[in-house]
């Protein structure tokens, strides 16, 4: 959607003039539709092209080269430089405006990476090459939207790029109502398909994100209505898959806590010390943040507690529990 909007070699007018974007009277709908260069980057897809040992060697080489070589051929007067994003300051140089950067699943190398600290260094360098760096970020891009699941991490006192607006599970801020579909979406859906609303609010529902009231799981909703059969759909998630190293921890009170979500108990959580990564977990707290970013448990930012949100987790978190104790 966002390259659609942003992207200058098409014309996707269509798409958005009937929606409520167009209704915005400061006039910045149009200033911006169709205007720029798009970088898009789906990490994951870079990834699955290369071998597990080099992958942020081949995502830094990938990038750079396939890119370099695209914008040399868009813009053949184009000078290059051995930094990237010298290239891309050039590159502003002969168009004249900026670019706009998108990166879905920015945080891949680093779960790929979990126990290689050089690599995600390297990978860290490279992204603050791109946007952490005085003389030339803002004069390269207009905007950059990253997603992905875990927040920036954090390096030392600072984080290793701190320039972004990070809306998470935590604190998702005026984007809590895309996060997932809303109550009343569902209940359209619902409406429109002939599917049984209270049975979709029980499996599905349980994320009170800000202002936005009940947060839905999409991917779940869809199925649900497509099959009118309600049941987990979250094994189908490579998240499901992890969840058992997690709640296997040998942290004190960890089994307590789990014992007593699972029977539908909200307990507190302090995620100020999370370190957004997926290894460094000190106590039962840094574990429980994890598991809200990876959507396990939801969080309520005025109680600071956390909970089961609905059926379908509930089910996967007693059957990884089962899985835990007889592998014990």
């Amino acid at each position: 959607m966002l390259c659609a909007y942003y992207d200058k070699t098409c014309d996707s007018s269509s798409l958005f003039d009937d929606l409520a974007i167009a209704e915005d009277n400061s006039g910045t709908y149009q200033k911006h539709l169709n205007k720029y260069d798009v970088i898009y980057l789906d990490i994951t897809g870079i990834i699955g092209a290369t071998v597990k040992n080099d992958v942020v060697p081949f995502i830094i080489r990938n990038v750079t080269q396939e890119l370099t070589q695209e914008l040399t051929d868009a813009y053949p007067g184009l000078k290059t430089q051995e930094a990237f994003y010298g290239t891309l300051a050039n590159a502003i140089d002969v168009t004249g405006n900026k670019f706009i950067m998108i990166i879905d699943e920015w945080d891949a190398p680093i779960r790929e990476a979990a126990y290689q600290p050089d690599v995600q260094k390297e990978y860290w360098e490279f992204l603050r090459s791109l946007f952490k760096n005085s003389g030339t970020t803002s004069k390269i891009f207009a905007a950059a939207y990253m997603t992905g699941i875990l927040p920036i991490k954090k390096d030392g006192s600072q984080s290793a790029i701190s320039d972004f607006q990070e809306s998470t599970m935590v604190f998702p801020d005026a984007f809590a109502e895309y996060v997932g579909f809303t109550e009343k979406e569902v209940k359209q859906l619902c409406l429109d398909h002939h599917r049984d609303f209270s049975m979709m609010k029980q499996w599905y529902d349980g994320y009170s994100l800000g202002d936005a009231g009940s947060i839905y799981n999409p991917n779940s909703v869809m199925k649900a209505v497509r099959s009118n059969s309600f049941r987990s759909y979250w094994t189908e998630t490579s998240a499901a898959k992890s969840l058992m190293n997690y709640i296997s921890l040998d942290f004190d009170s960890l089994s307590k806590t789990l014992a007593e979500l699972l029977g539908g108990i909200e307990v507190s959580v302090d995620t100020n010390g999370f370190a957004n990564d997926l290894i460094t977990f000190r106590n039962r707290d840094d574990v429980l943040t994890l598991l809200i970013h990876l959507g396990y448990l939801a969080y309520q930012e005025d109680t600071r507690t956390v909970h089961i949100p609905n059926e379908e987790i509930r089910l996967e978190f007693a059957k990884a529990v089962r899985q835990v104790r007889r592998d014990l």
